[in-house]
């Protein structure tokens, strides 16, 4: 059976028709894995305020963005190593694990074996988040921003979807004899695992290995001269013959340490990992805290619809609209998307710790925080993939995902200790300063880079 490394490489005209099948596979995953992330995370902190109290409820969400971060370490690793196929099953399979060890700590009242599984839970949203770089991979340069927005749209589907799955989820699970508020996580198991067998068996050829072997042709490696293939050269599609030589195995991709390098040594590739951490960093910092500060003017029996509506709002701020900021980002250039984004975020702030007990302009607020997010992880993402050379690049997104995912935890622990001492206006106002260093990275003049050469 032919494998990645065993195929002959292909044309050029053949790599749009690979692309589209991978973009396809790549939206239904998202929905599926989307749906298995969000219905988990739903009822999570309600898991652990029945089994370890109000007062330790919020570490279950922490525990899961941690290990989302984490898990990124080891993924990245796969991927470099195998590909993406590879490193997002395992990402899946890591999160199907966490699942059942939810549903068992659920039945025993275990509490450690809940953080453990919320931890290793994170591995699901690790793979939504690594799927947008699967996108780039084989994507023409003036549609990169476009096809990678287009796998973060996919996940305003799972995560509309999935909370109203959750009621019933736990419905069905509990005539099965299992504990109450574990049947969602029984349901993001399923999910995990099929995302993870679609992707096992879908997603051939790798995305990834198949960019490093036309790379590789490109260079003259296939065909062992210095001249690139008739696939590349100045022949029409029409012309151009396959190359009927196997490419040699795609060499390993960098580390993260190395990424981390390579990143710091170039502005383009800063300003991308800075864009992404930052914008999470601020909307999780104001997100987390919206829930609480709702219920200091709204009564218990009317909060919860309040609430429910508002970040309903926001999450179609950070998703819906995500084709849109890759169609301006591919069009207007990544750091004018960028800056867009963070004078979006700005005035998300100002709008949200100004609204006092006004509930729409709250609402308001938090749909300008969504898109600020938007904007800076669409194309904060698609800026860092081209600013690195190939084998780099996989090492690369992992870090920013790292990074990312530290910064909102960060912002989610410490956003509760300032809405106790000081409040909601001056968390909003914090957020906002959080921005600042950004913006001065952001209008920074830099050099042109040759993005894809090695170093």
């Amino acid at each position: 059976m032919a494998t990645d490394l065993t195929t002959p490489v292909p044309t050029h005209p053949e790599v749009a028709p690979i692309q589209r099948r991978t973009l396809r596979l790549l939206f239904t995953t998202q929905v599926i894995g989307g749906i298995g992330v969000t219905i988990g995370i739903a009822v999570g902190a309600l898991l652990a305020a029945e089994l370890a109290g109000v007062a330790v409820a919020g570490l279950a969400q922490s525990a899961a963005v941690v290990g989302g971060a984490l898990l990124a370490i080891p993924v990245t690793r796969i991927i470099n190593g195998h590909g993406r196929r590879p490193g997002l099953v395992f990402a899946y399979g890591v999160g199907a694990l966490g699942g059942v060890l939810v549903v068992l700590a659920a039945a025993t009242r275990w509490v450690p074996l809940l953080f453990v599984g919320m931890l290793l839970f994170g591995g699901g949203a690790a793979a939504n988040l690594q799927a947008r770089y699967a996108a780039v991979d084989l994507a023409e340069p003036g549609r990169r921003a476009r096809q990678l927005s287009m796998i973060v749209w996919a996940t305003t589907i799972g995560a509309v979807a999935a909370p109203n799955f959750a009621a019933f989820a736990d419905r069905t699970t509990t005539g099965w004899g299992l504990p109450s508020l574990s049947g969602p996580f029984a349901f993001s198991v399923v999910a995990f695992v099929l995302a993870a067998g679609v992707l096992l068996l879908g997603l051939r050829p790798d995305p990834l290995l198949t960019a490093r072997r036309l790379a590789a042709a490109r260079s003259g490696v296939v065909t062992g001269v210095g001249e690139p293939p008739p696939a590349f050269s100045g022949a029409t599609p029409a012309a151009a013959e396959p190359v009927a030589v196997p490419a040699p195995p795609a060499r390993r991709g960098a580390g993260m340490l190395t990424a981390w390098s390579v990143v710091r040594a170039r502005p383009a590739a800063r300003l991308g990992v800075a864009a992404v951490a930052m914008g999470h960093l601020v909307m999780v910092a104001v997100m987390a805290m919206t829930p609480v500060h709702l219920r200091e003017y709204h009564a218990v029996d009317e909060v919860l619809p309040v609430v429910g509506l508002v970040l309903s709002l926001h999450i179609a701020g950070m998703y819906a609209l995500a084709p849109v900021v890759g169609w301006l980002t591919d069009r207007a250039g990544r750091r004018p998307v960028i800056l867009g984004g963070i004078g979006t975020l700005l005035a998300a702030c100002a709008v949200a710790g100004t609204a006092g007990h006004d509930t729409f302009r709250l609402t308001i607020g938090l749909i300008l925080l969504g898109l600020g997010w938007s904007a800076t992880m669409v194309a904060g993402s698609t800026l860092l993939s081209e600013s690195v050379p190939d084998s780099v690049r996989p090492g690369a997104q992992g870090l920013s995902d790292l990074v990312m995912g530290l910064a909102g935890a960060l912002a989610g622990a410490l956003s509760g200790f300032v809405m106790q001492v000081a409040g909601f206006p001056v968390l909003a106002l914090l957020a906002a300063v959080a921005v600042a260093p950004l913006l001065a990275l952001a209008l920074r003049p830099v050099p042109v880079e040759a993005p894809d050469e090695e170093d």
